[in-house]
């Protein structure tokens, strides 16, 4: 699969296949440049992607984004936009949460609770009628959602596409044909951002892309929602089990996929979450989670934060972005 045959090459690039390579590399004054080159590869397929959206003959007028939990959907939708910019479009972004239906329209799962990341939580008329709208040059009144009330509400925001505007909309349903299913093919570019690790532990075994993508959860729980690391854990399999049921599916409906993981971002999060994770107590259920987590931090040499540009993806999880979110 060429996605993987990339990254496969980025391996090489940056002379990492196992996590022995990447302490060298920590170790012997080569983090610096090993970190540009890492994030200049991001950089250059980022603007690979915007290329190729720019060369559909201005036919593309929606850029879906979709992916897993903890894979920088936010960060990397906020770097193409840049690159789009650079092409000589005028992104615009269009918020999924604000088409809710209302709280008593909402779903429910099988154990009588509302089911938010159903697809039907979604007013999915409305919004296919709001698309075509603005595609045909139309304005349109935005909806906004109140989550303390669970009802929409309107606020006079008025969205008019020009002709070289462009929707960016992130989601987890973005790649589901049935959220934008009165949208024509070619008016839409879809996009499956993922932080696939391909960083070994030895001559034999991966390191889980499962497990990265919860360090960075756990992180970025910790900073910027205050949950705990026994929190995170906990609500673990309920997010990859609505992964396995909205996400994974429809992955292969991408036009491109991009690839978010940083081969050196484990070495820069063990320091934050090691101590973080030690705080998960022995009587609780989370704890063996835990100290697996903390048993292959230790074969990682820690890297210090202080290279990694404001723009990195792994900013959204440790913080000191240069992005709003």
């Amino acid at each position: 699969m060429k996605f993987f045959q990339e990254f496969s090459q980025w391996i090489k690039i940056l002379e990492v296949p196992n996590i022995s390579d990447l302490n060298n590399s920590c170790s012997n004054g080569k983090s610096e440049v090993f970190i540009k080159v890492a994030e200049a590869l991001h950089e250059k397929k980022i603007g690979q992607i915007a290329d190729d959206i720019r060369s559909r003959n201005s036919q593309v007028k929606i850029i879906l984004i979709s992916g897993p939990s903890s894979s920088g959907k936010t960060t990397f939708a906020k770097r193409l936009a840049i690159h789009l910019i650079v092409n000589g479009m005028k992104p615009l972004n269009l918020s999924l949460d604000n088409y809710f239906v209302d709280r008593d329209k909402t779903p429910l799962d099988e154990n009588g609770n509302h089911d938010f990341e159903a697809v039907e939580a979604l007013d999915i008329e409305l919004f296919n009628q709001n698309l075509l709208s603005l595609l045909n040059g139309e304005k349109v009144e935005m909806p906004k959602f109140s989550f303390e009330t669970g009802t929409r509400f309107y606020n006079g925001e008025i969205l008019h596409m020009q002709p070289e505007n462009v929707l960016i909309i992130e989601g987890i349903h973005g790649l589901n044909p049935q959220l934008t299913s009165s949208i024509p093919p070619e008016a839409k570019f879809k996009i499956y951002v993922s932080a696939l690790a391909a960083l070994n532990i030895d001559n034999h075994n991966r390191v889980s892309t499962t497990d990265n993508r919860l360090i960075r959860r756990i992180v970025r729980d910790y900073r910027y929602r205050k949950y705990s690391a026994r929190e995170t854990i906990s609500r673990w399999p309920s997010v990859r089990q609505g992964e396995e049921k909205h996400i994974f599916p429809y992955q292969e409906e991408a036009d491109t996929m991009f690839n978010s993981a940083l081969l050196y971002e484990l070495a820069v999060l063990k320091p934050f979450a090691e101590p973080i994770l030690l705080e998960v107590q022995p009587n609780q259920p989370e704890y063996s989670e835990a100290t697996r987590l903390l048993g292959f931090f230790r074969y990682l040499k820690p890297l210090k934060p202080t290279e990694i540009p404001p723009t990195s993806i792994l900013r959204e999880f440790l913080g000191g972005s240069s992005f709003i979110y």
